[in-house]
């Protein structure tokens, strides 16, 4: 008998290995400043590039990934993953330049991160599990653990050993995907579409619901990172905290609330409507969002702040859950535009916050008042959603 436990032990340690790919480099952002001389304006470029790397990976695995496989794909993250932290340790002493080797290493994790991201999901799918999207929303909240992890054993290693270390450190990190190589290449998968049979990407864009499924994506990657990503800064301008301390108060705080939303789903998802959770938690998000940006109260800022992750948290997979069900001849192209939306919202929208923040004087709440739009969206899109499905219950796309 096949053991699909393991299968998804190994997504779970693919999306912490996730968490670690985006979450470790920017804890060093001012070491590399420091030590390597690298300005601000090229750190910047380091999360623009792994963004940009794993939208490519969302591409092109939408045409490649059936022709080599699952398990080399899922495989080969593992290793680019593996590589690219370790690397971090030995490539930018290797270079005159030292931002060329940091930027080599971030492009080959983010092919790692690009391809669980794509493949997790579908591979999770596949299993003869009851209530997938219960077990899919749980899938998801590793994410959120892993970043958590990241963010407080770093402080923890830094504070006992000393940042000086941090190359250690990122060999210990890289020890998460190159074990679960090992568990990639023994554990059942189990393909989602007979080869051959699965939609073309021309074939969904033919159809109206996929449309419908992008924005879903594309306001849920907006919704989550529009906030995750300025909740430090939003932390330190609200309460006047220190750098570390709004670290930890922030992001670490909003991914335990989005953690928590998704284990509580994880659990309890049989007994709920879906659809309706997203809508209910949609408009949660808008008034968090509306909570950060008019509350004269800081105290209630951060709040809103806080508990925007456990309005988030369902948002991502929540999507996937609903759309596959109705789209079953998707396969992994499916998965891979869906990603490719959730990752292109996760660029746009902190772009947004920051441009209205900065056309307002640097004042973040205007830049919060405009992020409100993608939970606004997200709703009416799913209002319409539940609308079609009632009128169309029998069909699946």
């Amino acid at each position: 008998m096949k053991n699909y436990r393991k299968t998804l032990i190994a997504c779970y340690l693919g999306f912490i290995t996730q968490a670690i790919t985006a979450n470790f480099t920017p804890l060093l952002f001012l070491k590399f400043h420091t030590d390597y001389r690298i300005t601000l304006g090229q750190i910047a470029l380091i999360p623009t590039a792994f963004f940009l790397t794993q939208l490519i990976v969302d591409v092109l695995c939408a045409r490649f990934v059936d022709r080599i496989g699952y398990r080399r794909s899922v495989v080969m993250s593992g290793i680019a993953s593996g590589l690219g932290l370790a690397g971090l340790a030995v490539l930018p002493d290797l270079f005159t330049d030292p931002f060329i080797g940091i930027m080599i290493c971030v492009v080959i994790y983010a092919i790692g991160s690009g391809l669980i991201e794509v493949l997790a999901s579908p591979i999770v799918e596949a299993c003869p599990f009851e209530h997938k999207d219960a077990v899919m929303s749980l899938l998801h909240s590793f994410y959120c653990w892993g970043s958590v992890g990241v963010i407080l054993l770093s402080t923890l290693f830094f504070a006992v050993f000393g940042i000086e270390h941090w190359k250690w450190l990122a060999c210990i990190w890289a020890l998460v995907p190159f074990w679960n190589i090992y568990n990639f290449a023994t554990c059942p998968i189990e393909r989602l579409t007979e080869e051959g049979k699965g939609m073309t990407v021309g074939g969904l864009f033919r159809v109206r619901l996929f449309w419908m499924a992008i924005v879903l994506m594309v306001c849920a990657g907006a919704s989550e990172l529009s906030m995750a990503q300025w909740a430090s800064a939003y932390t330190e301008a609200a309460l006047g905290f220190s750098k570390t301390v709004g670290d930890l108060v922030g992001p670490c705080l909003f991914a335990v609330t989005m953690g928590i939303s998704r284990v509580i789903y994880g659990k309890y998802g049989d007994r709920m409507d879906l659809s309706r959770f997203m809508i209910g938690s949609g408009i949660l998000c808008l008034c968090c969002y509306l909570l950060a940006s008019l509350s004269l109260s800081p105290m209630l800022g951060l709040i809103g702040c806080i508990f925007c992750g456990f309005s988030v948290g369902i948002m991502w997979p929540g999507t996937i859950s609903i759309t596959f069900p109705r789209l079953p001849d998707g396969g992994t192209v499916l998965f891979a535009m869906l990603a490719m939306a959730g990752d292109l919202g996760g660029a746009f929208g902190p772009s947004l916050v920051g441009a209205v923040t900065q056309q307002a004087g640097d004042r973040l709440q205007s830049g919060m008042l405009a992020g409100s739009i993608f939970p606004l969206v997200m709703v009416i899109v799913l209002i319409f959603w539940n609308r079609k499905k009632s009128n169309h219950p029998q069909k699946t796309g």
